[in-house]
């Protein structure tokens, strides 16, 4: 099988992002959402947004459903993974199995190195156990800092973010310019329960990471993720050894709430 590469690249980004253009996409996809399944959610965002779209997946339920209805239809959306240096095997062998499923190569982006090396000499291998500010510090070099260079230059971030992850989650929005990064993010699963995107992922058969089976329903790093027992929280598995319920890594968070979908 011959894969192909995607050519763009955040450097080739070139365009200026027109503003008052992504408003105006947020507002039309947070008020049309609602009545699309996720093929027509994808093709509307690819439709309605001047520039480049990136989505970034981690190989998770919900990310595999996103990348089949992008691959599927051969949308010109950029899919890019990060690749922190400490995913479980069973990530990268359904990494490899999505690849051969579609012919397309991934793109990969690691932690810069020398701040990574300069943090282990100085922390230890699993030194963010010492403290939350160490855990920080670390998804900051492994996963925000890799992300920030994904996302250069892009005009929408795609995500699989769900609203009934977390509390955190439940405040987030169809589509909202993100504070950080000052792009439209966009979350066409929102709205969405983890049993309808199990059921998308089997009736498609959509590679999906063998963890699942095995309690795990959020997958991270493989230090920093169990299996889930059953009745506790699907996030529950991450970092669970932090006495707080602000226990994400620093990617999604809510901002101002520029444009909230009816619900």
């Amino acid at each position: 099988m011959s894969f192909s590469v995607p050519q763009s690249a955040p450097q080739e980004f070139a365009a200026p992002i027109d503003r008052v253009a992504l408003a105006a996409a947020a507002a039309q996809l947070s008020a049309g959402f609602a009545g699309l399944d996720l093929f027509q959610r994808l093709a509307a965002l690819s439709a309605a947004v001047p520039g480049p779209i990136v989505f970034t997946t981690s190989f998770g339920l919900e990310d595999q459903a996103i990348g089949h209805a992008i691959l599927d239809q051969d949308l010109p959306i950029e899919i890019v993974t990060l690749d922190t240096g400490r995913l479980f095997p069973e990530t990268h062998d359904v990494w490899a199995e999505t690849e051969r499923r579609y012919g397309r190569r991934i793109r990969a982006l690691a932690p810069e190195r020398r701040s990574l090396e300069a943090w282990i000499a100085k922390n230890g291998i699993n030194g963010f156990r010492a403290s939350v500010e160490a855990r920080r510090a670390c998804c900051a070099l492994r996963k925000v800092e890799p992300l920030g260079r994904a996302l250069d230059g892009a005009s929408a971030w795609v995500t699989g973010v769900r609203a009934e992850q977390s509390p955190d989650r439940a405040l987030m929005s169809y589509a909202v310019i993100d504070p950080d990064h000052r792009l439209l993010k966009v979350n066409p699963l929102l709205d969405w329960t983890r049993e309808r995107v199990a059921g998308f992922v089997r009736e498609h058969a959509v590679p999906y990471n063998a963890l699942h089976d095995r309690g795990f329903l959020s997958i991270g790093c493989a230090p920093c993720t169990r299996a889930v027992a059953p009745g506790e929280p699907e996030r529950a598995g991450r970092r669970w050894w932090e006495e707080t319920e602000k226990k994400e890594c620093g990617l999604h968070r809510p901002g101002p709430v520029l444009v909230r979908e009816a619900r």
